[in-house]
């Protein structure tokens, strides 16, 4: 039955039922099934528009062209001609006959009209068009003219390959530049992002060229996943686009028969980086093939740079010399790997394939095998690439087998940047940086590859579950038990140092020695603490490491290595007695508050100073989040009568805090007047708000403080939630005398440190009380006017 107009869309939607989705194999016979029926539709256009002609056809590029086509695909379709047979009137009319009926199907349409030889000239001038026309193919018309140009094009594309290579390659790099890695991300682009579906045609575009062949067997099945995402992606959203969203992850996989979108975007990821590093070693083929053609005088022997271990430098890449070791020498992939990548050379395909023929190491592996290990991890900026190399080939997971179960595996955090394996690698390298700083640099570098290997389907506690994943690998590694235990605390604890310094008052001896209890008393293993913690949160990226938390963990830093040297610590900047500034005290005695702003690393410092009242802390809260700042921490004290606070604020905006504004503010809230809190209770009915229900958290952090009980509490954040949570302790009777926030991925980490209104920790009863109250008010709505205090 023939289709016209808008039935066209949804036909191609009947073809790809979602029932073929989840049969194997069903995406190749699917694709071809949508182009079959798209070009049945074409030709029929093209007969009633052009009918039998000579020296006119419809061709089809792109996706049609490929037989690539998806549900809902754009068309990119060329009206060629011969450029004498048919007067520009006549080929103007025909064209329109031709692409109205496909405007009205609401399908994507790119189109041209073009003469034989205006196709090879636009071949000839952009390089993007070249590549296009190589697909060119048949859709009605005469055959021998799309033959004719098709053959042309290729001709043109070969004989001038190597001297457009460069520019062509460069055109590649610039792309990805723009679009990014799609094996990174959480919202990736199928087609244009690095390990794409444009990357594919790149590689048939450079094998044509007759400069090299492209790595066999794995790119295929890479290509055909991404190519099913992109078909369920059409389905889903009703739209033919390429970029997989995160509302449409769930959807998708389930689509496609996976457990969950973590596996969607595990096989995503996966695909991409098995055509990304098809795509590279390709790459690199050819410009070694363009070099070889250069005249050179002399006998034609390749230029083999001896590097050690068997290995020799040539053209850009590290090749085995000899394959007579690789039969018996388990060792063989760490020495070449190490060798490889201190001179920042990736291994050559066929010397990877080598090295997959050798032994396994035996278990325990001895010292030697450690210690190439940690040479390899050392290696710097070569590690990567060569690591990549190993792991396509399957060596890796022969050293690691633990390291399937994070391959690729996404991470949702918005703080991290990268996948989990690939992330591992960042902070290996981090670490190797931080080398200097730590008696043990090789229990480091175990450390940062093993931090994360936790974060596996089904893990609740990644630390945790990862310290006992990690306890397995050190034992198969043959590692000293005490060498051992450390690395596996190290793992365990690796959150743990920045979460002290970022929610623990650190002017409370009780931190510092939670930390020393937490290493032992132990110097070292402090150290090697540290610097993990330091190198996990540079590798997740700058939301991870900001000029605040580095200098809360150098503070921490600070105290612990004085406790554990036994040098008394050093008084932080927050912990001596506050005291009233002159100036500020005739602003306090004047009935009006005091608002300093001082430039801090990240953010602002306000010191604020009023009459004690109740309610403070809730008001400047409050008007803070109606002003857009973000808290990031607090610290309350009162001096005979006065509030002396200081809050640290950062702004998404980067305005600073305006001090008259917050006076004027505060002033306003002391006399009753609510209106300055206008703007915040706009944000809360606005859609920014997340629901919250049921996800606040609260507990009582025992010995965390000296001479105040300690609550932490960890909820969805939300505008005002800080504001909400001092009514609420307010309402209870309850002394805030410092608060240390933090935020991270729509989370908050808020600790408090609070006394009764005697100023003595709280009691049994009123520690439940407390918790109670605080988890309803995090979860539900706050009365403002249900009291509120200090």
């Amino acid at each position: 039955m023939t289709r016209t107009g808008s039935d066209m869309r949804s036909a191609r939607l009947d073809l790809a039922g979602t029932r073929e989705f989840t049969l194997p194999g069903a995406g190749e016979a699917r694709r071809a099934a949508i182009s079959e029926a798209t070009r049945s539709w074409l030709t029929d256009l093209h007969l009633e528009a052009v009918g039998e002609r000579p020296g006119i056809a419809l061709a089809a590029v792109g996706s049609l062209g490929r037989g690539w086509s998806g549900p809902l695909s754009d068309l990119d379709l060329v009206l060629v001609h011969d450029g004498r047979s048919i007067r520009a009137d006549d080929l103007t009319a025909m064209a329109d006959r031709l692409w109205y009926p496909i405007w009205d199907s609401g399908l994507a349409l790119d189109h041209s009209v073009r003469s034989a030889a205006e196709c090879r000239s636009v071949a000839r001038e952009d390089l993007s068009a070249a590549v296009g026309l190589l697909d060119l193919s048949l859709v009605a018309g005469d055959e021998e003219l799309v033959a004719g140009v098709r053959s042309t094009v290729s001709h043109d594309w070969r004989s001038g390959a190597r001297t457009r290579l460069p520019q062509f390659v460069e055109s590649v790099r610039a792309r990805h530049h723009r679009h990014g890695d799609l094996s990174q991300q959480i919202e990736p682009d199928l087609k244009e992002a690095l390990g794409g579906l444009r990357d594919v045609t790149v590689l048939d575009a450079l094998t044509r060229a007759w400069l090299t062949d492209r790595p066999h067997g794995a790119v295929g099945p890479a290509l055909t996943r991404l190519l099913d995402v992109r078909d369920a992606l059409h389905v889903v959203s009703g739209r033919g686009r390429d970029r997989l969203l995160r509302e449409e992850h769930d959807a998708v996989a389930a689509l496609l028969g996976h457990a969950d979108a973590d596996e969607l975007l595990t096989s995503v990821s996966s695909s991409a980086r098995t055509i990304a590093w098809a795509l590279e070693s390709t790459m690199r083929r050819a410009g070694q093939s363009q070099r070889a053609r250069v005249l050179r005088v002399g006998p034609r022997r390749p230029s083999m740079t001896p590097l050690g271990h068997g290995l020799f430098a040539h053209d850009g890449e590290a090749v085995l010399g000899t394959t007579r070791l690789v039969g018996v020498d388990p060792t063989l992939p760490l020495r070449a790997g190490v060798v490889a990548a201190r001179h920042r050379l990736p291994l050559a395909p066929q010397t990877l394939t080598n090295l997959a023929d050798c032994p396994d190491l035996p278990t325990p592996w001895d010292r030697q095998s450690r210690d190439l290990l940690t040479d390899l991890l050392a290696a710097g900026p070569g590690l990567e690439a060569v690591w990549e190399g190993l792991d396509q080939v399957g060596v890796v997971e022969r050293w690691l087998p633990e390291w399937a179960a994070v391959r690729c595996r996404p991470q949702h955090n918005p703080v991290h940047r990268h996948t989990v394996d690939r992330h591992l690698l960042e902070t290996v390298a981090q670490a190797t940086a931080l080398a200097r700083d730590v008696a043990r640099p090789d229990l480091l570098l175990l450390a940062a590859l093993l931090h994360d290997i936790g974060k596996i389907a089904g893990a609740r506690d990644h630390s945790r579950t990862g310290a006992d994943i990690a306890d397995t690998v050190l034992r198969r590694w043959g590692l000293a038990d005490a060498d051992r235990e450390l690395v596996v605390l190290l793992v365990r604890e690796h959150l743990t140092l920045i979460e002290m310094a970022t929610r623990r008052d650190l002017s409370d001896p009780a931190t510092s020695a939670a930390v020393c209890d937490l290493v032992g008393e132990d110097p070292q293993a402090f150290e090697l603490l540290r610097a993990l913690t330091v190198a996990d949160a540079r590798a997740a990226g700058p939301t991870a490491w900001t000029d605040w938390r580095a200098s809360l963990l150098d503070t921490l830093t600070g105290q612990v290595r004085d406790r554990l040297t036994g040098v008394a610590p050093p008084v932080p900047p927050l912990a001596p007695d506050p005291q009233v500034d002159e100036e500020a005290l005739g602003d306090v005695v004047a009935g009006r508050p005091h608002v300093r702003v001082d430039p801090g690393p990240g953010g602002w410092t306000l010191t604020i100073h009023g009459r004690d009242r109740t309610g403070l802390f809730a008001d400047t809260a409050g008007l803070l989040a109606a002003h857009g700042m973000t808290v990031r921490r607090a610290r309350l004290a009162t001096v005979d009568g006065i509030a002396v606070d200081e809050w640290f604020v950062e702004s998404p905006g980067g305005d600073p805090p305006e001090p008259l504004r917050i006076t004027a503010g505060l002033t306003r809230l002391e006399a009753g007047d609510r209106a300055a809190l206008g703007s915040l209770a706009r944000r809360r009915r606005g859609p920014e708000r997340p629901g919250t229900a049921g996800g606040t958290r609260a507990f009582v952090l025992p010995s965390a403080g000296s001479g105040a009980t300690v609550i932490e509490v960890r909820s969805q954040d939300r505008p005002g939630l800080l504001h909400d949570l001092g009514l609420v302790l307010a309402a209870e009777g309850i002394s805030v005398r410092s608060a240390h926030i933090s935020t991270h991925a729509g989370q908050t980490l808020d600790t408090f440190y609070v006394t009764d209104r005697d100023g003595r920790e709280l009691g049994p009863a009123a520690v439940a009380r407390t918790v109670s109250a605080v988890i309803d008010g995090c979860d539900g709505e706050v009365d403002e006017g249900s009291a509120a205090g200090r």
